[in-house]
């Protein structure tokens, strides 16, 4: 290989090497250099690695698992925790599965075992310094991308919003969709996750479908037979082959919602489809190539369920790379006036009601609701109260058995807990005093609108606006003549 071609190959910062075996070393050495990767720091003493670290920054570590005077998998907690963004590949023997088990949990980015195979060794060291660098992309998007408004906002005609908060997502979403590594979609229940990966279709321009499937509660086997379909006589009943929904997606994007309920075996093969851009069919042992691309999709948080061991960190890994995160509904009160008008106008047309006008308060009531289940929840309760409206004004008791139900109840709290509102008083207040600062908490709430603070307190208008009238009189008998 060319100098050229060797400036061309290396990574900017030089690959660490561990081990405390030197034909070890010389092997490991001479094998990067064959491959074109001459820029190497080889280090036989574990004990300097810490030092060489803070010293300069490197690309990607090897390490090997067992040496003298520090454990690899001791070390490589160490390493993780300093610096996280820095690929580590374990080095082990054939027999030490467990241990692996435990590296990858820890932090480790990927394995190889002992003796080494140069093409084994090589392509992992590869796939460590690509994960680095699409690493280094990701941040360069997120800190050039996520400001100012999208250049083609047709792509995002179907998410309702004017929230500042959303923008620098539609931006980024424009800047990614033309790549072809994996995207992955986060955020709650009922926040338009599905809607952000149309968006991500129709801004890459692909000219295949797009085919979402939800894959929440499958095992493997229905998993692999939907996504991948299979041949005739995969199973008992397969009397035909059936291709699956990866096939459909061809030359399109193939979206995967609830993604952070997949079992381990399902994990494997989507990681295997990311990886190698292929997958296999029940029943078949012929690889077929794809060119779909992935979302994934999860209300989950990912990143606690790796640390937990519920999801593969090479995955995680994977999927992190292009990562949105859509906020809540209560985070972005301003979209609360659109979202009430687009879905007023759906729910008249498919009920054939004509579309109701709604009193100034309701905005103000759906405002303090913290919406759990999100854009969806609120659809769910336009459509009920158009359904149940008789005249031209929207009445806003449809909404409040959505914001103050019946059967809600005060969380018990124990006078011994921390979390006691009177823990830290030397004295309880009075009555009246406590029946104030609740009237005065509800008025800011609700934006000094009586109905809703009523509906807040558990009282009628009439009694609060009594109790209000009768604070004034108290306070105007007070002033000095």
């Amino acid at each position: 290989m060319s100098s050229s071609d060797k400036k061309n190959i290396n990574p900017h910062n030089p690959i660490l090497i561990v081990d405390d075996q030197r034909v070890v070393m010389t092997f490991i050495s001479r094998a990067m250099e064959l491959a074109g990767y001459d820029n190497l720091i080889c280090c036989l003493d574990e004990r300097e690695v810490m030092d060489t670290l803070d010293d300069r920054e490197v690309e990607v570590i090897l390490l090997d698992l067992v040496m003298p005077y520090i454990p690899g998998e001791e070390l490589l907690v160490e390493i993780r925790a300093r610096y996280p963004e820095t690929p580590v590949i374990m080095a082990t023997s054939l027999d030490d599965t467990s241990t692996v088990v435990r590296c990858m949990k820890k932090g480790a980015y990927d394995y190889i075992t002992k003796p080494f195979d140069e093409e084994l060794l090589i392509a992992a060291v590869q796939r460590a310094i690509a994960f680095r660098e699409l690493a280094r992309q990701n941040a360069r998007l997120s800190k050039n991308l996520l400001s100012g408004s999208p250049i083609h906002s047709e792509y995002f005609k179907e998410i309702i919003t004017n929230s500042p908060k959303m923008k620098p997502l539609f931006r980024y979403c424009e800047a990614t969709a033309p790549g072809k590594e994996p995207v992955l979609i986060t955020g709650e229940t009922g926040t338009g996750k599905e809607l952000m990966a149309r968006a991500f279709h129709a801004a890459s321009n692909r000219k295949g479908e797009f085919v979402a499937v939800n894959v929440a509660g499958v095992d493997d086997h229905v998993f692999s037979d939907t996504l991948f379909g299979h041949e005739k006589g995969a199973f008992t009943g397969a009397e035909k082959p059936r291709r699956g929904f990866i096939n459909k997606a061809a030359g399109g994007t193939l979206f995967l919602d609830e993604i952070g309920e997949l079992s381990e075996q399902s994990q494997i093969k989507l990681l295997r489809v990311i990886q190698e851009k292929e997958f296999l069919p029940l029943g078949s042992d012929r690889p077929i190539a794809t060119d779909a691309r992935i979302i994934i999709a999860t209300h989950k948080h990912l990143d606690e369920l790796q640390a937990k061991g519920e999801f593969r960190q090479d995955l995680f890994f994977r999927l992190r790379t292009h990562h949105l995160e859509i906020p809540p509904l209560r985070a972005r009160p301003e979209d609360i006036p659109l979202l009430l008008e687009f879905f007023l106008e759906l729910a008249s047309r498919e009920f054939n009601k004509k579309k109701p006008t709604y009193p100034p308060e309701l905005v103000q009531l759906l405002r303090i609701h913290p919406f759990p289940g999100n854009v969806r929840e609120l659809r769910a309760m336009v459509y009920d109260a158009v359904a149940r409206h008789t005249s031209k004004t929207l009445s806003t008791e449809a909404f409040k058995k959505y914001i103050f139900p019946k059967n809600q109840t005060l969380p018990s709290v124990s006078p011994t807990k921390s979390e006691n509102i009177f823990a830290g008083l030397d004295s309880l207040p009075t009555l009246k005093t406590a029946a104030d600062s609740l009237v005065d908490e509800a008025m800011h709430r609700s934006g000094s609108n009586q109905k809703i603070a009523a509906a807040m307190l558990g009282i009628t208008p009439p009694a609060l606006s009594k109790r209000l009238k009768q604070r004034i009189e108290k306070a105007s008998e007070n002033l000095p003549n």
